[in-house]
Protein backbone atom coordinates (compact mmCIF):
# COMPACT_ATOMS: atom_id res chain seq x y z
CA UNK A 1 0.00 0.00 0.00
CA UNK A 2 1.17 3.73 -0.91
CA UNK A 3 1.22 6.16 1.97
CA UNK A 4 -0.54 8.71 0.92
CA UNK A 5 -0.19 12.46 2.82
CA UNK A 6 -3.61 13.74 1.13
CA UNK A 7 -6.79 12.33 0.94
CA UNK A 8 -8.10 13.71 -3.04
CA UNK A 9 -11.19 16.01 -2.82
CA UNK A 10 -13.87 13.89 -4.05
CA UNK A 11 -15.27 16.72 -6.99
CA UNK A 12 -12.88 17.24 -9.54
CA UNK A 13 -13.47 20.40 -11.35
CA UNK A 14 -10.47 22.13 -13.20
CA UNK A 15 -11.95 24.60 -14.81
CA UNK A 16 -11.83 28.31 -12.51
CA UNK A 17 -15.57 29.36 -11.80
CA UNK A 18 -16.40 32.01 -13.58
CA UNK A 19 -19.12 34.63 -11.83
CA UNK A 20 -22.27 34.57 -14.42
CA UNK A 21 -22.54 38.66 -14.43
CA UNK A 22 -19.50 40.28 -16.33
CA UNK A 23 -17.76 42.69 -13.78
CA UNK A 24 -17.63 46.54 -14.21
CA UNK A 25 -14.27 46.69 -15.60
CA UNK A 26 -15.09 43.93 -17.79
CA UNK A 27 -18.03 45.90 -19.18
CA UNK A 28 -15.66 49.08 -19.21
CA UNK A 29 -13.17 47.05 -21.47
CA UNK A 30 -15.73 46.28 -24.09
CA UNK A 31 -15.41 48.11 -27.49
CA UNK A 32 -18.61 50.66 -27.58
CA UNK A 33 -20.42 48.70 -30.35
CA UNK A 34 -20.48 45.36 -29.02
CA UNK A 35 -21.71 47.14 -25.92
CA UNK A 36 -24.78 48.37 -27.66
CA UNK A 37 -24.90 45.80 -29.48
CA UNK A 38 -25.75 43.67 -26.07
CA UNK A 39 -27.17 46.18 -23.80
CA UNK A 40 -28.59 48.94 -26.07
CA UNK A 41 -27.08 52.48 -26.40
CA UNK A 42 -25.43 54.29 -23.27
CA UNK A 43 -26.95 57.37 -22.65
CA UNK A 44 -23.72 59.55 -21.91
CA UNK A 45 -22.88 62.82 -23.09
CA UNK A 46 -19.90 63.32 -25.70
CA UNK A 47 -16.46 62.28 -24.53
CA UNK A 48 -13.15 62.10 -25.02
CA UNK A 49 -10.09 59.54 -23.74
CA UNK A 50 -6.87 59.83 -22.68
CA UNK A 51 -5.24 56.85 -22.64
CA UNK A 52 -1.23 56.58 -21.52
CA UNK A 53 0.94 53.99 -20.36
CA UNK A 54 3.65 54.84 -17.62
CA UNK A 55 6.63 56.82 -18.75
CA UNK A 56 9.77 58.43 -17.09
CA UNK A 57 9.82 61.54 -16.23
CA UNK A 58 8.49 63.91 -13.81
CA UNK A 59 5.56 64.29 -14.90
CA UNK A 60 4.57 60.82 -14.86
CA UNK A 61 3.05 61.85 -10.85
CA UNK A 62 1.44 64.80 -11.70
CA UNK A 63 -0.12 63.06 -14.59
CA UNK A 64 -1.62 59.95 -13.15
CA UNK A 65 -3.09 62.77 -10.05
CA UNK A 66 -4.84 64.39 -13.02
CA UNK A 67 -5.84 60.92 -14.75
CA UNK A 68 -7.48 60.14 -11.04
CA UNK A 69 -9.47 62.82 -11.21
CA UNK A 70 -11.10 62.51 -14.11
CA UNK A 71 -14.80 61.79 -14.91
CA UNK A 72 -14.29 58.09 -15.21
CA UNK A 73 -10.57 56.37 -14.54
CA UNK A 74 -9.88 52.90 -15.31
CA UNK A 75 -6.08 50.82 -14.72
CA UNK A 76 -5.68 47.99 -16.99
CA UNK A 77 -3.27 45.46 -17.83
CA UNK A 78 -0.16 45.57 -16.30
CA UNK A 79 4.18 45.73 -16.70
CA UNK A 80 4.87 47.02 -19.89
CA UNK A 81 0.87 46.37 -21.10
CA UNK A 82 -0.20 48.89 -18.00
CA UNK A 83 -2.91 51.36 -19.57
CA UNK A 84 -4.23 54.69 -17.59
CA UNK A 85 -7.83 55.77 -19.21
CA UNK A 86 -9.61 58.96 -18.14
CA UNK A 87 -12.75 59.70 -19.77
CA UNK A 88 -13.13 63.69 -19.80
CA UNK A 89 -16.58 65.18 -20.67
CA UNK A 90 -17.36 68.45 -22.89
CA UNK A 91 -17.71 70.45 -19.64
CA UNK A 92 -14.30 69.24 -18.06
CA UNK A 93 -12.20 70.55 -21.02
CA UNK A 94 -9.51 72.03 -18.76
CA UNK A 95 -8.75 69.52 -16.79
CA UNK A 96 -8.22 67.37 -19.80
CA UNK A 97 -6.07 70.07 -21.35
CA UNK A 98 -4.11 69.82 -18.46
CA UNK A 99 -3.78 66.12 -18.66
CA UNK A 100 -2.58 66.56 -22.16
CA UNK A 101 -0.26 68.36 -21.41
CA UNK A 102 1.79 66.55 -19.50
CA UNK A 103 0.81 62.91 -22.04
CA UNK A 104 0.55 64.20 -24.95
CA UNK A 105 4.69 64.24 -26.02
CA UNK A 106 4.50 60.57 -24.98
CA UNK A 107 4.05 58.82 -28.44
CA UNK A 108 2.09 55.49 -27.26
CA UNK A 109 -0.94 58.10 -26.15
CA UNK A 110 -3.87 57.31 -27.38
CA UNK A 111 -6.71 60.37 -27.80
CA UNK A 112 -10.43 58.45 -28.14
CA UNK A 113 -13.87 60.20 -29.07
CA UNK A 114 -16.52 58.80 -27.84
CA UNK A 115 -14.16 55.43 -26.70
CA UNK A 116 -13.34 55.53 -30.39
CA UNK A 117 -10.18 55.74 -31.89
CA UNK A 118 -11.07 58.62 -34.98
CA UNK A 119 -8.95 59.42 -37.58
CA UNK A 120 -7.02 62.89 -36.21
CA UNK A 121 -8.42 63.17 -33.05
CA UNK A 122 -5.31 64.60 -31.62
CA UNK A 123 -4.76 67.15 -34.16
CA UNK A 124 -8.46 68.57 -34.84
CA UNK A 125 -10.84 67.19 -31.57
CA UNK A 126 -8.76 68.44 -29.31
CA UNK A 127 -8.03 72.03 -30.56
CA UNK A 128 -11.45 72.05 -31.42
CA UNK A 129 -11.97 71.44 -27.58
CA UNK A 130 -9.65 73.90 -26.73
CA UNK A 131 -11.86 76.87 -28.42
CA UNK A 132 -14.44 75.57 -26.08
CA UNK A 133 -12.28 76.85 -22.89
CA UNK A 134 -11.74 80.59 -24.86
CA UNK A 135 -15.50 81.79 -23.59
Amino acid sequence: MSDRRYRPVERYWPYVEKPEEPTAEELAALDPDLHATLFGPRERPFSITVVFQPFEGENYERALEKAKASAEYLETGDGKNRRHRARFFSSDALALRDLYELVGPVPETEVLIDDRPIPYSRALWLPLLWFHLLD
